[in-house]
Parts: C-alpha cells; structure tokens; sequence
C-alpha cells in the first residue's frame, strides 16, 4: 500500500514537472508579439481601439462596428510563464508580401492566384499583377487573433474590391500642356482625348498611392495593416493590344505636334516682348534729352524775361563759329 502511495505521489509530481514546469514556459521571439488569455479571455486594458489613432480613419458607422477592446501585448523575450489553464497566442509583426491575385480561399482563383483581372473605365477587361506588403497591427491584436476568423480573406477581399473601384473609375490628372489651354480650344479635345488603360499606365504611382489612402483603416477594421501596394502591370486583352499600340502612336503624334506648336508660339511671343522692350528703351533715349533740355529752359526762365533771348543768343554764337557758311534770309 505504502508503495503505490508512493508511486501515485511520484507520478504526481512528474505529471506537475512536465505539465506545468516545462510546459509552461514560453519565449517570444523577436518578430512575434503574444496575447495570454486565461480560461479563454485575454487580458484587457482600458479603452477600445476607438481611442487609438488607428481608427481616426473610420467613419462614425465604421467606429460603431469596428470597436474592438485593447489587449495587454507581450513583447519579444522571456522565458515567460503560464499556468495550464492559460495559453498563449502568438502573431508575427514582420512586414510580409502577398500577390495582390491571392485568394487564401481558392487557390484557383484569379489565373491560380497569378493574375487579377479588372475592368476599366472603357469597359476593358485587364490583368493586374503586383505585390502587397502588410503587417500585424500590434494594437489591434484583438481583431486579428478572435475577433476574425481569417483576417487575411478579409483584407484580400477589402484590398481587391477598392482596387476594382478605383480601376473602374480612375481618371489621370491633367498634363501641363492641357492645363493651360483655353476653354473652347481647337486644340483641347485632341489633347484631352486619352484611353483609360493608358491613363493608368503612366500613372500607377498615383493609382498606388491612393490605394494607400483608401486602405488607411484596413488595421482599425481587420487588425492588419496595408503598407504598401506595388502595382507593377497592367495588360489588356491580346485582341486589343495592336489596337492599343496604333492609338497610342496617333495620340503621341498629336501630342508631339501640339507641343512643338505650343514650343514655336512661345518662343515668337517671347521675341515680341523683347522688341518691344527694346523699342521702348530706344524711345526713352531719344525723350530723356529733350526733357533735360526742357527742364533747364524752365529754370533760365525763371531769372528774368533776358534770360531766354541772351541764351538763345550764346547758342547761335556758337553755331556760327562752327558753321562754314551762313546763309541770312534779306527782307524785302
């Protein structure tokens, strides 16, 4: 009896060894954060996610479902220790990068996750290809680890729909040259006329940078934060590339024409102010001695009625003195 007294106390304290001694010691590591949740509820702090500046891009429906509780985080290091009724969740806050055609539901979809197809503004249907770099918002860990079942369907699914919109609806911001013409020109419709695909071409920086702003909430709502969208390709249909590649070369045509139009008209206009200023330098040259002159007759004037006709008087006897001939108008 004293002997399986003894074996169920020994086998207790290996049971407590192993269970509770070994087992309950964690670390974390140094891309990783952790939430301890006790009996399946995790620590928590005071105040929501609506009081932290994540959410300042949600609006006021938003902030009513988007309200999540603020967790006590562990961060790297260790060791830790838990009880057996404790479990730990960890995530991994490192920046990671996903196709922008992922579906972590179907592996089929999009081309098998290759190639996301979009329609444009001119109802083309194109492919997308291009990365998406996130990371695990760390004050919002709620949302990511329960609040959601698969965070990252989620964020795909958010990603894909604004970027359909935007694709949908994109408009390329006026070029310089189309600024500056005048309402009504002859010259407007041929400079404005642009074909969508090509808009987004030459302007996927904007078009990635708008997809930063429009997903500014997705660590508010999801616990996931986009940092940047990489959209590197957009290709049309093979029926209408050729088609494509002929409009583009017209449009640059006419573009190249206007521009050297624009170019020549400039530069006449530039000449003109120049002669025009040369001109009026050559005028004032010619008006400044007279004005001199006029000048210094008001203030001999003003020393007395012989003032005048005694200078006019030197001056004539000057001219004499230089002359070769005189000739002297006689009365009759």
């Amino acid at each position: 009896m004293m002997e399986i007294l003894i074996g169920a106390v020994i086998g207790f304290l290996a049971y407590f060894v192993v269970r509770i001694v070994l087992t309950g010691i964690y670390t974390v590591d140094q891309n990783e954060r952790a939430v301890l949740t006790t009996f399946g509820r995790a620590e928590r702090l005071t105040g929501t996610t609506l009081d932290d500046p994540i959410s300042e891009s949600l609006n006021d429906v938003e902030k009513q479902r988007y309200a999540y509780p603020q967790l006590r985080v562990i961060g790297a290091g260790g060791p830790y220790f838990k009880m057996p009724w404790q479990q730990v969740y960890k995530v991994t806050v490192a920046t990671q990068t996903l196709n922008i055609a992922f579906d972590p539901e179907s592996p089929s979809a999009n081309n098998n996750n290759q190639i996301l197809e979009a329609v444009t503004k001119d109802q083309l249907n194109t492919g997308l290809m291009g990365q998406l770099r996130y990371t695990i918002a760390e004050r919002n860990l709620y949302a990511t680890l329960f609040a959601i079942k698969n965070p990252i369907a989620h964020v795909m699914g958010y990603f894909i729909s604004i970027l359909r919109e935007r694709i949908a609806n994109f408009e390329a911001p006026p070029t310089p040259l189309v600024a500056d013409l005048p309402a009504g020109s002859a010259l407007e419709p041929v400079a404005v006329q642009g074909i969508s695909i090509n808009d987004l071409r030459k302007n996927l920086r904007e078009l990635n940078e708008q997809m930063d702003t429009e997903c500014a909430s997705s660590a508010a709502r999801y616990g996931i934060r986009l940092d940047a969208a990489l959209i590197t390709s957009i290709d049309p249909p093979q029926d209408v590339e050729s088609a494509l590649a002929a409009i583009n070369t017209a449009h640059n045509e006419v573009s190249s024409q206007v521009s050297l139009a624009q170019a020549s008209a400039d530069q006449r206009i530039v000449q003109s102010k120049r002669a025009v200023e040369i001109e009026t330098l050559k005028a004032q040259a010619e008006v400044e001695p007279l004005n001199w002159l006029a000048a210094q007759l008001i203030e001999l004037r003003k020393n007395g009625p012989d003032a005048l006709p005694l200078y006019l008087r030197n001056i004539r006897l000057a001219l004499y003195s230089r002359a070769s001939h005189i000739i002297l108008e006689m009365k009759k």
